[in-house]
């Protein structure tokens, strides 16, 4: 802190720079004692870098690596196997030595994370210190000694996550440790990973995670690796490559699935070591909670009980308390234990290969005991964990004691109030409370409340350009969505998904300018590509878009298919409607298009699902399952499928008022309105007193345009006295418009009219060319009443007898015998 110099009366002044302000002192004259209350102080050995261990003298085991049994040399672990992943490892190692910046390693326990890391830094950083805080709050002080002493340092930050706290790595120190140009490596376990992962999240730590470019370490060996394992003469290494199996090797040397097996056979063995294996299950329950450790032996006795009674309790014979102890912290295969010994006495860890390994839901008694034993630390992880499993009232009371000051762990409320329905406006306070104090990121979790709240999209778009103008370049695809939705804004959105191509997020910017770009006309190679790109980048979002893409080009549909599969196969429920779709078109594919179709009742496409399979079921002649299925789609409000139903009710007798109801009820939507209009109009033309009605609807049909409004609007008003010529005109509407029964229909209109039968003699011929056949018969008719055309008369007639029609015979026999005037 640096600034102009305190003053005091009898001219006493201080000034500090430099470092931290501890507890200061500033008088004239000072009488009589002075007492002094300061802050904690730090242990000396995170004060003295020249206490730290270096790289080439640490013990590998000190660094976190997990025992094997000892070898014939009395060593701890066996020879180092060179893995895969090394090169990449100590090459960004290398680059964070001399620029600075976090190297992070990710894999499942006894993956062999920690000893590649331990490997790479005696061979990459030889003669530093390790810099090795235990915990989160001790981080900031130890980045600082480095800063003030200059020490050529290693920060070591093995279990990432209990560094993750709201006082621990936010991007804020990230951004220091690389100015320092310090390098750290840091390890996590896969499911530590998830807990924090960034997918659908921006709590604290995700945020860092985002920030960091991982590099896996798979906890199976490469061909490769294994090969190099066999060049290996230890004894160790020999047995795991003859006996591994299904695991890996590192696994196999730490003894993990063998520890596991023997939990699981001891929790329901009779008079045999299920209270151990009840104290090892607590522990495990308590370490998931995000509890850090050692846990009191006492708190594992207080839950041991829960997991016991659930195993079978008093059934099982459990031994005494001391045995089960005994039996859960002893060593096995010359390794490891169940429970580790840790340095407070009357406490244990447990082996984390467990706690990766049981997923069984944690009792309310670990998170309510985790709460109530819980340091400011501990919290935020139990916050996170509880907030994960989806206990929110634990993360809530985890998280609400550490809000005051603490602006990240504010965010984190607005996040986990999100999350919740319901308490939207609760998590709208916590994020402007968040912004308000500085955490800038927060911006865009509140832009995302905003654009999910009808009416708030400006409100949504103002807090999204906030965050971009702070640099969170991450959010130009939030941005890009939310302009996408707004009618005339799809050049906006397409700026920024383009944009988002540079912001580390190329795979959905990517995604989403294909599926931005797929409904323009002329730009549907352009989306193909983007969209090909996106799936290059492992988007698997993308394979739905392009099948979609695809769907729409008729010469492609087995293309769309293909990727309609894979999107379905990756976990994309939504692909299994538009994959049914798809078949249901194809002849001879109905029983897979009905399969896929009724996975899709499932997702939120089931309304237009249910209204697909009525259709199919329809051609099926599977009327009573059609019904019910249309039954689905309606109550789900697609107006099409209301529309069906009435078509299916109005035929059978008794059920034409539901008909008439359902018909109505598809009128109120504009997608179905001609056709629902119509509908319901040929339904009450058809009953007495309701022809004013069915009119109304004619015309309201018509002004949609419908196809055969006109038509039968024509048939309406021709049954109604002095109203032939409206008739006429609606049936030369419909003949303009092609409707092949027009002609038919004038023809018979104008034969009825004095002085127009050859306009309808021209009618008849138009119908009869275009195949009606009845036009035939109608014409013999029309010409029998006219002198002199009885032979063409004849003829027609013979037309319609050849032709099936059941009068020409009659009409034939009365032409023969004379026709009567």
């Amino acid at each position: 802190m640096t600034g102009e110099p305190a003053r005091t009366e009898g001219g006493v002044r201080n000034s500090v720079s430099g470092g931290r302000l501890g507890s200061v002192v500033q008088a004239g004259t000072i009488t009589g004692p002075v007492h002094l209350t300061s802050g904690p102080v730090n242990p000396r050995y995170l004060r003295d870098p020249g206490l730290w261990p270096l790289t080439n003298e640490w013990n590998v085991v000190q660094a976190g690596a997990h025992r094997a049994r000892r070898g014939e040399d009395g060593s701890p672990v066996p020879p180092y196997v060179p893995r895969d992943s090394d090169d990449q490892l100590r090459r960004r190692l290398q680059q964070a030595g001399e620029e600075g910046g976090l190297v992070l390693l990710i894999g499942d326990s006894t993956a062999g994370k920690t000893r590649a890391a331990y490997e790479a830094v005696r061979a990459v950083l030889p003669g530093r210190r390790v810099a090795r805080p235990t915990q989160s709050k001790d981080l900031a002080d130890v980045v600082d000694v480095v800063g003030r002493t200059a020490a050529p340092c290693v920060l070591w930050l093995d279990d990432l996550e209990r560094f993750l706290g709201a006082d621990g790595l936010d991007l804020a120190m990230l951004d220091e440790i690389t100015r320092l140009r310090l390098p750290a490596i840091a390890t996590m376990r896969l499911q530590q990973y998830d807990t924090f992962s960034p997918q659908g999240r921006d709590r604290v730590g995700a945020q860092v995670l985002k920030a960091i470019d991982p590099i896996d370490m798979p906890r199976i060996w490469s061909a490769q690796e294994l090969d190099r394992a066999a060049r290996c003469h230890d004894s160790r290494i020999v047995e795991a490559l003859a006996r591994h199996g299904a695991y890996g090797i590192a696994e196999y040397v730490a003894a993990g699935p063998f520890l596991l097996a023997e939990l699981e056979r001891a929790r329901h063995t009779v008079a045999g070591h299920a209270r151990g294996a009840a104290l090892v299950a607590a522990a495990i329950d308590l370490a998931r909670t995000g509890m850090h450790p050692p846990y009191p032996l006492a708190l594992l006795t207080e839950l041991h009980e829960h997991h016991l009674t659930a195993a079978g309790g008093p059934i099982l014979r459990p031994e005494p308390l001391e045995d089960g102890i005994r039996w859960a912290t002893e060593i096995r295969f010359g390794v490891t234990s169940l429970l580790l010994p840790a340095d407070a006495s009357d406490a244990w860890n447990v082996f984390d290969y467990l706690t990766d390994h049981i997923t069984t839901p944690v009792t309310r008694d670990a998170w309510t005991a985790a709460l109530a034993h819980a340091t400011d630390n501990d919290r935020f992880a139990i916050g996170l964990a509880a907030a994960e499993a989806d206990v929110h009232d634990i993360a809530e009371a985890a998280w609400r004691p550490l809000a005051p000051g603490n602006p990240a762990v504010v965010h984190n409320l607005g996040v986990l109030m999100r999350q919740q329905g319901g308490r939207e406006a609760e998590a709208e306070e916590f994020f402007r409370a968040a912004l308000v104090n500085g955490h800038s990121s927060t911006a865009i979790n509140l832009g995302l409340l905003l654009a999910e709240q009808e009416g708030r999209e400006v409100e949504a778009e103002e807090f999204f350009r906030a965050a971009l103008a702070g640099g969170h370049n991450n959010v130009a695809i939030s941005l890009g969505l939310l302009l996408a939705e707004q009618e005339g804004r799809e050049a906006e959105a397409e700026e920024f998904f383009r944009a988002a191509l540079a912001s580390g997020d190329a795979g959905a910017a990517y995604n989403n300018l294909g599926r931005l770009l797929s409904p323009q006309e002329g730009r549907e190679a352009e989306a193909e590509e983007h969209l090909r790109a996106a799936l290059a980048m492992e988007d698997t979002a993308a394979s739905y878009n392009l099948g979609l893409l695809l769907y729409g080009q008729e010469d492609r549909k087995p293309e769309a298919e293909e990727h309609l599969r894979r999107a379905l196969a990756s976990g994309d429920a939504g692909a299994a409607f538009f994959l049914g779709e798809l078949l249901s078109e194809q002849e001879g594919r109905e029983a897979e298009a009905e399969e896929h179709l009724r996975a899709a009742l499932d997702t939120d496409l089931a309304s237009t699902a249910a209204y697909d399979l009525g259709l199919l079921m329809v051609r099926a002649g599977r009327k009573a399952e059609a019904e019910a299925m249309y039954r689905i789609s309606a109550q789900g409000g697609n107006a099409s499928a209301a529309n069906n139903l009435g078509n299916l009710l109005s035929k059978r007798a008794g059920q034409e008022a539901e008909a008439e109801d359902f018909y109505r009820a598809a009128l109120a939507s504009e997608v179905a309105f001609a056709d629902a209009a119509y509908n319901l109009a040929n339904l009450l033309s058809g009953q007495l007193g309701r022809e004013a009605e069915a009119e109304e609807l004619y015309r309201a049909a018509l002004a949609s345009e419908h196809d055969e409004a006109a038509k039968n609007l024509g048939y309406l008003l021709a049954g109604q006295p002095g109203r032939e010529a409206e008739a006429e005109s609606y049936f030369r509407l419909a003949h303009a418009s092609g409707d092949p029964d027009a002609a038919f229909n004038l023809g018979v209109l104008l034969a009825e009219q004095d002085g127009r039968e050859d306009e309808a003699e021209a009618f008849y011929l138009l119908a009869h060319a275009a195949g009606d056949p009845e036009a035939a018969n109608n014409l013999g008719i029309l010409l029998a009443e006219q002198e002199g055309r009885e032979a063409e008369a004849e003829r027609f007639f013979r037309i319609a007898l050849a032709a099936g029609d059941p009068y020409a015979a009659d009409n034939l026999e009365a032409l023969r015998v004379g026709w009567p005037d």
